[in-house]
């Protein structure tokens, strides 16, 4: 018979091993990681550093701070990657992920942007399917319905390699696709996005005027560039 403190002891052992399993899946998970905001300052990003400041661990999109929101990009330059990171959006909100972007020009064609945007606000009822959230704008449509409601935390992750480029949003492949592919005959929007030929830049938030929060942003390089 086996006495009740061996059973709490063979309790304990095993929640050890499912905790310590889980841990060290996670850190694997995160190898090769590591963080493009340091929680508290701006320290390796340029552009608008007026719309956008550090608070609380987070980079806050301020509309107070001029320019509507304006661009901030950060100081180095990526090729392929995958970058994770969390966003909270409030009412309506509407910013972008600009990548392999030039520091001038409008990142959408210069670069690329994938949307982020609040889907469920009404007055976005009628876009056109490559401006929903995760799209790569005008170029290739995400799927819909997998973001949280507005004011909680979304995690999104971005995987680029080459022309390829993957968005995972709380855990849903929301797109899968190939920048050159899909315009090989003419962009979604009818428009030149020359930036699809770019293979590295610079990665940023593209704001619009809306209060979006970002943390916990990460990169893993699959390329290394200056």
């Amino acid at each position: 018979m086996v006495k009740i403190i061996d059973i709490q002891h063979l309790f304990v052992m095993v929640a050890f091993l499912v905790l310590s399993s889980c841990a060290s899946q996670k850190n694997a998970n995160e190898s090769g990681f590591y963080a493009l905001f340091n929680g508290k300052d701006l320290t390796g990003w340029v552009g608008n550093t007026s719309s956008y400041r550090a608070e609380d661990g987070m980079i806050v999109v301020d509309p107070n701070g001029g320019g509507s929101g304006g661009n901030l990009f950060t100081e180095k330059e990526y090729g392929d990657f995958i970058l994770r990171f969390e966003f909270q959006l409030t009412p309506g909100a509407n910013n972008g992920l600009g990548i392999h972007a030039p520091l001038e020009g409008d990142a959408a064609y210069v670069g690329k942007e994938l949307q982020i945007l609040d889907n469920t606000a009404d007055k976005y009822k009628d876009l056109q399917p490559y401006q929903y959230h995760g799209s790569v704008y005008g170029i290739i449509p995400a799927q819909r319905g997998y973001g949280k409601p507005v004011g909680e935390w979304n995690l999104q992750e971005v995987f680029v390699k080459g022309s390829t480029i993957k968005v995972t949003l709380n855990g849903t492949t929301i797109l899968d696709g190939d920048f050159i592919e899909a315009s090989k005959n003419g962009t979604m929007d009818k428009k030149d996005h020359p930036g699809l030929h770019r293979t590295q830049g610079h990665i940023g938030f593209l704001g619009h005027g809306d209060i979006v929060r970002f943390k916990n942003i990460r990169i893993k390089e699959l390329t290394t560039n200056k």
